[in-house]
């Protein structure tokens, strides 16, 4: 079968590698499909471009994928709008975070004739093995789909054991002179950088949070070292940015992880999300000579009873103690803080801000958002049960407009007064930021007129 997968547009000016398109191209290519890729993010197309594109084209199914943002919601339904209107209309399959946890909602609003729910590697080819023979889709596991005008919803496919089986995204089908132009903390303007994923899932439980799959799954130290190798080889990548919720998901992972980097020699930068309860000095000392320059962090309050609230599984002596140990090993930490979860209140705010103030190396500019009850969390359950939110309409429809902007009010403050509260945190946030900036600069310029700094480059930004 002949398949279109669309890569919409985020607005970036250069967009993160679309991996979980990746890798459903790379089965499907397996599988014997021809698979062709719409890029609207690097091309900045139209809506419009999409319609008359199909207008031209003959295939047999399209399929887009879409987190559960404000920005991506909308998007998601534009393009949907766009297919829907093309006169040669392809079977049109969604999938990923947006849709997956509310299938009849989004089913309605797209017009798609098929949700992907959850990991898709294997639901896509049983899906079009399905379409090509005639089969029903009620034997389908782990899609959604309208049927007589009502939701049907499979059975979910169990989950991939061995990870290592998926074959490795179809790099080829992609513009990776494009994607490869992303820049990461601490890489220089001559790096080439590339998101991969070191395995599936996590084991935490945080309130806020929504997750397809349950459980984690790692990929072995071997077929991930396989395909850095293939990304060095065949595109030039010097720097890995591993996209995963969590590389670090035990200290024996993270420790057998990296002296296989040190013994394979790879020399490669790489950036990872991490853990501060796992972030001890011996490991981080591995991480950094294994070439880790920057871990982000999940650290979202500095106040115990917060944390105790969104099940977090951290204390703010953990934080503390991990941040000094990641400082002190010579990688850049990154602050992720969030407010407005159950229990937060002025006071909550400004510890956090005062934490960031105290801690942040000026690596990335760091600004705190709200919480943000998305679809399939338990925040959201939460918010439905306690009549501030009616469900996945009202949320997407009314109350989620901005990320940066307040969505359900879980504190006792006045939805005015909560955003006064944050006004005032990004301003000090953001002041000490530049005021960072200028230091820097003028440290520059210091070496540069008096002591004749010869390798200075000029004062540019990328």
């Amino acid at each position: 079968m002949r398949v279109l997968l669309v890569v919409y547009d985020n607005d970036s000016y250069i967009h993160w590698f679309p991996q979980g398109l990746a890798y459903i191209a790379a089965v499907l290519l397996k599988a014997g499909h021809e698979v062709e890729i719409y890029n609207q993010d690097m091309n900045h197309w139209p809506e419009s471009h999409l319609r008359r594109y199909l207008d031209r084209q003959k295939f047999d199914a399209v399929g887009l994928s879409f987190i559960a943002g404000y920005y991506q919601y909308r998007k998601a339904l534009k393009i949907s709008d766009a297919i829907n209107s093309s006169r040669n209309r392809p079977f049109y399959i969604i999938g990923g975070h947006g849709p997956t946890p509310e299938p009849e909602y989004f089913l309605k609003k797209t017009g798609a004739d098929a949700i992907v729910r959850g990991e898709g590697e294997e639901t896509v080819i049983e899906l079009l093995d399905a379409l090509e023979h005639g089969k029903p889709l009620r034997d389908v596991k782990g899609i959604a789909f309208s049927e007589n005008g009502k939701c049907v919803v499979n059975e979910r496919m169990p989950l991939i054991s061995d990870v290592d089986s998926i074959p490795f995204p179809a790099y080829e089908l992609f513009p990776m002179n494009y994607y490869r132009l992303l820049r990461m903390p601490h890489c220089t303007n001559s790096d080439l950088v590339m998101p991969i994923l070191s395995g599936r899932g996590c084991t935490f439980k945080c309130i806020f949070c929504y997750r397809m799959d349950e459980g984690f799954r790692a990929r072995s130290n071997e077929n991930i070292i396989e395909e850095i190798k293939l990304l060095k080889k065949d595109y030039g990548i010097t720097y890995i940015g591993f996209g995963d919720e969590l590389l670090m998901s035990s200290p024996e992972r993270i420790k057998s992880l990296c002296s296989d980097f040190i013994k394979h020699k790879l020399g490669i930068k790489w950036d990872c999300n991490g853990r501060l309860n796992y972030a001890r000095r011996d490991i981080l000392d591995l991480m950094r000579k294994a070439g880790c320059l920057f871990i982000n962090y999940g650290i979202e309050a500095m106040d115990d009873r917060v944390l105790r609230n969104m099940k977090k599984g951290l204390t703010t002596k953990q934080i503390i103690r991990g941040i000094e140990a990641t400082l002190e090993a010579g990688i850049s930490p990154g602050f992720n803080i969030i407010f407005g979860n159950p229990g937060d209140d002025r006071e909550t705010l400004n510890k956090g801000v005062e934490f960031l103030l105290k801690y942040d190396d000026g690596a990335q500019m760091r600004t705190i958002r709200p919480v943000t009850p998305y679809p399939g969390s338990p925040l959201y359950y939460h918010a439905i049960e306690q009549g501030l939110l009616s469900g996945c309409g009202d949320f997407y429809e009314n109350k989620h407009v901005n990320s940066d902007l307040l969505a359900v009010n879980f504190t006792d403050l006045s939805d005015d007064d909560f955003h006064l509260c944050l006004l005032d945190a990004n301003k000090r946030l953001t002041d000490n930021y530049f005021e960072k900036r200028k230091s820097s600069i003028r440290e520059e310029m210091e070496k540069l007129y008096k002591g004749r700094n010869t390798d200075f480059r000029g004062f540019r930004q990328s």
